[in-house]
């Protein structure tokens, strides 16, 4: 029943329609759990013509011929990425089909390995028994292109709300990219040189398998009147795999390490490391955070040993990034760079939270190779390192890890506890044995961390730690800084890392504080703190305005550049203005000078937003725009009798595959993305994560900066389809291992739409319930009576193929143009090929002398 509504259903409506269809359709319908085997009563049809007509399709409730179909597959409420179904006469009854399941499908279901051992199969092992699973339902549905299979939930490995077990990843297709960030800036300062620079940073990577091949480049080009300087290099080689068997992953080549105990540095060599992405999201770690204050609109640039790892152009005011990778570990290095000529810059510690494993789990990481300099090259002895942590119960973990070469080791070991209600605890010692030229140096470190979400307070601290090492302990960085430099670099005594986040609801305020102090035996302290706090209220007729303050301090201290320190505050006051636009005042200190600006910040819609300020002795304007194949923002800056500004950002990529290419806007360099594929079809918006992007002319779009291992959604924005174009499959689903270049088609049918009446050589039409489809085989119309159908997917000039009683019998020939009226002036179409000598009925009308299903 459901089937035979759902195939008939696009006529409803349509022009042309005999009312008498939709009441015989109705009458057939009442018999369908009757019977196996439905025969039709073609009196109730509304007919001319008795003898013409092909219901065969509809003949049996739920039967579908044999063949093989592309379906999505619809597991309980997961969806599986589309693929080809067999459907084989079955064993049991000859007049009845079977979906054939087969190891492949079977595989992505992520059954228990103790319910998969048991699984028996038919047709010579290429279909599974369904019978096998007790309680398992399989159907088909040819009308939305479906296979539908219901089973328990105890068969399944553990998964999570879009999260699929590894057994539903896609390792995508193989596959060439190029992603870039790209800034560049003019600055004209009185009575001094004009400068212009340029600077970018990108990856250009290969997928072969599971194999991620990439290379990351970076590079500046600056130029003044005094004189140029370029450079462009290559910061890293490498390639890595997911090995989800043991949810680790494999990278070869240059690389940094990332450790939860030891310092991170750059080598050359191969890591084996339990990779957090894999587990379900909410057993996974976090990523650090960089906040700070641009005094104008300013240039942002986080690296780590230098290499870039983020740039950014930022609008003047506080800015808060959050979306670094979170496998970045230990010191960032961030420079901010105002239009003025101002470079700010200070560290950020990207410590880990405390060190816990799920009881009975073990996680690791392995590693080995020769530390490299990033423009000196081979630094120091080869080393190994390995380090790792078990969940010894319900609560309580235990954790080390060792690290050495011919003239340093270190030894750490510790325990992490969850203090369920008050939080999770943990602490560890590490012991270090230095072999420098001169001397030898042995000492000890100790680390406590913690962190706490307070829901019933509605405050997170989301890391706070605290680090003690004594006199003679050498990190592994710093002991390959003593042996490159000559002599002890670093004395590191204490390290204090703290941040809070406090939400006062009733009261409308807000408190975030990022605090972090280094102290040292042999130099003064540096010091970083952010203290931010926000109140939001209403005002007589103006709603959600909010008051905000930012206390900041930046102390640092650097053995080889000196010292810099810089102290403000930045108070703002903001008011909503129309529908989005919002007006903010504000004023700062900083390095001994005021400055009073305000601002006005807008969206244009969902791709394009604003700001305009002005202060007491200059303008600016900052615009970004979210495209289709790059973002960009745009900024411009004058300050009375100083400086003027220009800046330009762009950011975006390009993906090249077998299946086809397209430049794409791109946030994290060398990431995972899907290619959408709309069957050819331009200018179809397709909707992923952010604005809908729309396919190029060969009908290719890519979407972006999309989660490793978590699952994702494509769609067609139905909203903003073309006139001439209709998806009769508009979303797909899919899990994608880190870099994959995943692919996937949406059904897309583009072309005029018309009626038509179709007539074969011998003057006669085609029976009634024909099928129309285009040369993509896509069906683009069911034949009425007296060969009328309503045909969408029009192209002037190509074909149609129309079929009945299961084969292909004559092609349509489309003419060169569409009129204008073609809704209400039928088009005359020939179709050549057929007869009515080849017109076969698959059904007979009832005689007085049938006794069942006569009520059909």
């Amino acid at each position: 029943m459901y089937g035979l509504c759902a195939l008939l259903n696009p006529l409803i409506g349509k022009p042309r329609l005999q009312p008498g269809l939709l009441a015989g359709l109705l009458s057939i319908s009442s018999g369908v759990l009757a019977a196996g085997d439905i025969q039709f009563n073609t009196d109730i049809l509304d007919l001319h013509d008795r003898s013409n007509f092909d219901l065969s399709q509809f003949s049996r409730s739920g039967f579908i011929l044999p063949g093989t179909y592309p379906m999505a597959v619809q597991l309980n409420s997961d969806t599986l990425p589309e693929q080809s179904v067999a459907f084989h006469t079955s064993e049991q009854d000859p007049k009845d089909s079977l979906a054939c399941l087969t190891p492949e499908l079977v595989g992505q279901m992520g059954l228990k390995k103790e319910y998969s051992a048991q699984l028996t199969w038919w047709k010579s092992g290429e279909c599974l028994d369904t019978r096998s699973l007790p309680g398992m339902e399989v159907s088909g549905d040819l009308s939305s292109s479906t296979l539908h299979i219901s089973l328990p939930q105890a068969y399944f490995e553990y998964s999570a709300p879009n999260w699929d077990p590894p057994s539903r990843w896609d390792e995508g297709v193989p596959g060439l990219l190029l992603d870039y960030n790209i800034t560049a800036q003019n600055i004209h300062q009185r009575d001094e040189s004009v400068r212009n620079n340029f600077s970018g940073n990108g990856t250009v990577g290969a997928n072969a398998g599971p194999w991620r091949f990439r290379a990351d480049w970076q590079g500046r080009a600056d130029s003044a009147d005094t004189g140029n300087t370029q450079k462009l290099e290559w910061s890293r080689f490498y390639a890595y795999r997911a090995l989800p068997s043991i949810q680790s992953r494999l990278t070869l080549g240059e690389n940094y390490l990332y450790s939860d105990i030891f310092d991170s540095f750059r080598f050359v060599g191969a890591s084996l490391n339990s990779d957090d992405t894999q587990l379900p999201p909410n057993l996974r770690g976090y990523a650090p955070e960089v906040s700070g204050v641009a005094l104008t609109n300013a240039k942002v640039v986080i690296s780590q040993q230098g290499r870039v790892l983020y740039e950014t152009l930022v609008a003047a005011g506080p800015f808060r990034i959050q979306d670094l990778n979170d496998a970045v570990s230990g010191s960032l290095d961030v420079r901010v760079e105002e239009q003025d000529g101002t470079v700010t810059t200070f560290q950020v510690e990207s410590a880990s939270i405390p060190y816990l494993t799920r009881p009975g789990t073990v996680r690791y990481k392995v590693a080995g190779g020769r530390p490299s300099d990033l423009h000196k090259g081979g630094q120091g002895n080869a080393f190994a390192t390995g380090e790792f942590s078990w969940g010894v119960s319900n609560g309580w973990s235990l954790y080390g890890g060792a690290i050495t070469d011919n003239n340093y080791k270190a030894f750490s070991l510790g325990v992490g506890r969850d203090l369920l209600a008050f939080g999770a605890l943990s602490f560890d010692a590490t012991r270090a044995q230095t072999s420098l030229s001169d001397e030898t140096l042995s000492g000890a470190s100790y680390r406590l961390s913690y962190s706490k979400r307070f829901e019933e307070f509605d405050s997170q601290i989301t890391f706070a730690g605290y680090r003690f090492s004594e006199k003679n302990y050498l990190s592994i960085s710093e002991y390959l800084d003593a042996s490159q430099y000559g002599g002890p670099v670093g004395g590191s005594k204490s390290l204090y890392t703290a941040t809070f986040n406090k939400q006062f609801r009733d009261a409308g305020v807000s408190v975030y504080l990022n605090y972090s102090n280094q102290s040292y035996w042999d130099r003064p302290a540096s010091e970083r703190w952010n203290l931010s706090l926000a109140r939001y209220f209403n005002m007589g007729t103006i709603k959600n305005m909010s008051l905000s303050m930012n206390l900041f301090r930046n102390q640092e201290r650097d053995q080889r550049s000196g010292a810099q320190s810089s102290t403000g505050m930045y108070l703002s006051l903001s008011l909503p203005l129309g529908r989005s636009g919002t007006l903010s005042t504000s004023a700062s200190r900083t390095m001994d000078k005021n400055s009073y600006s305000a601002r006005f910040s807008d969206r244009l819609d969902e791709r394009n937003s604003y700001q305009l300020s002005a202060s007491d002795n200059s303008v600016s304007g900052y615009l970004s725009h979210v495209g289709d194949r790059a973002n960009l923002d745009f900024s411009a800056s004058a300050q009375e009798n100083d400086y003027t500004s220009l800046s330009l950002s762009a950011r975006g990529g390009g993906t090249l595959t077998a299946k086809g290419g397209a430049l794409h806007r791109s946030g994290s360099m060398g990431g995972t993305r899907l290619m959408v594929d709309t069957a050819g079809v331009p200018d179809i918006p397709i909707r992923g994560y952010g604005a809908a992007s729309r396919s190029n002319a060969f009908g290719k779009t890519v979407i972006s900066d999309i989660s490793s291992y978590h699952r994702t959604a494509a769609s067609v924005d139905l909203e903003n389809l073309p006139a001439n174009a209709e998806a009769t499959q508009s979303v797909t689903q899919l899990t994608l291992t880190e870099g994959a270049i995943g692919y996937r088609s949406l059904d897309v049918i583009s072309g005029e739409k018309a009626m038509a009446v179709i007539r074969l050589l011998d003057g006669s039409t085609p029976p009634f319930g024909a099928t129309v489809k285009n040369q993509r085989q896509q069906d683009t119309g069911i034949v009425n009576e007296d060969g009328s159908v309503y045909l969408s997917g029009i192209e002037p000039g190509k074909q149609m193929t129309v079929s009945w009683g299961g084969t292909e019998r004559c092609t349509l020939m489309l003419p060169a143009s569409v009129p204008a009226d073609g809704l209400v002036s039928a088009l005359n179409l020939l179709c050549e090929g057929a007869s009515a000598n080849d017109k076969s009925p698959a059904l007979t009308p009832l005689t007085d002398n049938d006794t069942e299903n006569k009520h059909l």
